[in-house]
């Protein structure tokens, strides 16, 4: 497998870049991408050349024009705009946050979202990535993998998640949140996405969640299910 490291490494430089992290010094860069100060130089101004990165001769940060990577997978993605406008009503339905999420090898990239609250740490927007195996939704993904590709630990858990056609994580991506999710399907029948419904502990007992979240997140999943059946499955 050919791999062109020159690219793989301007990648990183770019990825290096969050909502903890969104202004970066040369030497707080090269630390996160494990490059030399030397080498995340060239590629910072390699991409300010671009237009991707812009400096106050100190301060590094990103440009609205990376959105450009992205934009051809999203102009041809029809989930995001099909599930929106459901999420939406779930959303008000619990007055909680709901999201839509892809995996992308071990982690899920969220592609729609409806926040009500700021409830985590990190704020979350289309684009952020979290690992699958600690949030609702990359459990319910990961469950629709070949065996082969469960973690070891998560095997029971998967297969559980599997069998029932949701899943339930109770704090593991971060203390004090609770999230639900289930999968989407595209014509074809295959698992394409997921969505959740996110609380704080405060707010959702576990209780509520079964009561509640559960059916509603269910109905909703139903839904987009029969609207992504309108779709050709490569589009879904």
């Amino acid at each position: 497998m050919e791999h062109v490291q020159s690219l793989a490494r301007g990648l990183a430089v770019i990825r290096a870049f969050d909502a903890e992290h969104p202004r970066m010094t040369l030497s707080e860069l090269a630390a996160r991408t494990d490059l030399t100060r030397a080498t995340a130089r060239r590629f910072l101004l390699t991409l300010a050349g671009l237009g991707y990165v812009s400096t106050d001769g100190k301060l590094f940060e990103l440009t609205p024009r990376v959105l450009e990577l992205g934009f051809s997978y999203l102009s041809g993605l029809t989930l995001p705009e099909i599930a929106q406008p459901h999420l939406e009503a779930l959303s008000r339905e619990l007055d909680e946050s709901t999201s839509a999420s892809v995996l992308d090898g071990d982690a899920i990239v969220y592609v729609a979202r409806v926040p009500t609250r700021r409830i985590m740490n990190v704020a979350i927007t289309i684009g952020t990535r979290f690992p699958a195996d600690v949030t609702s939704m990359g459990r319910v993904l990961l469950a629709a993998e070949p065996d082969d590709r469960w973690p070891e630990s998560l095997r029971p858990a998967l297969a559980q998640v599997r069998e029932q056609g949701w899943a339930l994580v109770d704090q593991e991506l971060e203390h004090g949140i609770r999230s639900i999710a289930a999968p989407l399907h595209s014509a074809a029948g295959d698992v394409v996405a997921a969505i959740n419904v996110s609380s704080t502990t405060s707010s959702a007992t576990l209780e509520r969640i079964a009561d509640e979240f559960r059916p509603a997140l269910l109905r909703t999943a139903a839904l987009i299910d029969e609207a992504l059946r309108q779709v050709s499955p490569g589009r879904a």
